[in-house]
């Protein structure tokens, strides 16, 4: 009961900072104030041109190709918009949070060494998040959005995007890319918790690049062969680096059971 109070408070602790960033990116708009020539970002009271927003914007002029116009078809399209995405800017910029309190709610099942271990881990996690959805923002989604438009463009017709799911894909898709990249993380507790050996890795490389390949299929909204290559070859990267890391490191470290 213990346990599950303080997994409770911790849920409710995560929900209430999702919630706080979702409600700030609604109604705070981002200035930046040039100060000896450096520009510094300051929040200001401005829901009608909110951070969310402002990501819409930039989400536009990077990454809808040329000769293609969004639209709303709906009248609360551009509003229900700017609701997805301030929630979802509120799991993003929340998740340095989420994850701490994920690791503290571990931490008391944990050996002192093994503490030190998971604080360094919540690091880790916050920066392969980061890492996946800059990624995902530079490289897989211009390039998918590219080669569908490129579809519309061969039979001469003029394209237009959703803003009520364009702008909603693009950042879920950021999401999700970010958290494929805890891929080894989770393969490490996995194999602390001595719920697998850390040979286990090794031995099933096969079948992970079976399941990954087909996970980057179900993943990419196109059929190109390389936009699934795109979402499963960092996976792949990712879990060979986890299995060399593993079976390197784990070997000195007594595992909790």
């Amino acid at each position: 009961m213990e346990y599950l109070k303080d997994l409770r408070n911790r849920v409710f602790r995560i929900a209430i900072s999702v919630g706080v960033v979702t409600a700030f990116c609604m109604t705070f708009s981002v200035s930046f104030f040039i100060f000896d020539d450096y520009k510094i970002p300051v929040p200001h009271l401005d829901p009608f041109n909110n951070i969310a927003i402002q990501v819409i914007l930039v989400l536009k002029e990077n990454l809808v190709p040329q000769n293609v116009n969004l639209i709303q078809i709906t009248p609360i399209g551009a509003f229900s918009t700017q609701i997805n995405v301030a929630a979802m800017l509120g799991v993003i910029l929340a998740m340095p949070i989420i994850v701490r309190e994920l690791a503290a709610f571990i931490e008391p099942g944990l050996y002192q060494h093994e503490k030190a271990i998971a604080r360094n881990f919540t690091a880790a996690a916050t920066g392969l998040f980061v890492i996946g959805c800059l990624f995902s923002y530079y490289v897989v989604i211009p390039y998918v959005l590219n080669f569908l438009y490129k579809y519309g463009q061969s039979i001469d017709i003029s394209t237009f995007f959703d803003i009520g799911i364009f702008v909603p894909f693009i950042m879920q898709f950021m999401i999700i890319s970010g958290l494929t990249y805890q891929l080894p993380i989770i393969m490490w507790i996995f194999t602390i918790s001595g719920m697998v050996e850390y040979k286990f890795w090794r031995q099933k490389l096969r079948y992970a690049v079976i399941i990954i390949v087909i996970f980057g299929a179900i993943i990419s909204p196109d059929g190109s062969g390389l936009a699934i290559w795109f979402a499963a070859g960092p996976m792949l990267l990712l879990y060979v680096i986890g299995m060399v890391v593993i079976e390197k490191k784990v070997k000195s470290i007594p595992r909790i059971y």
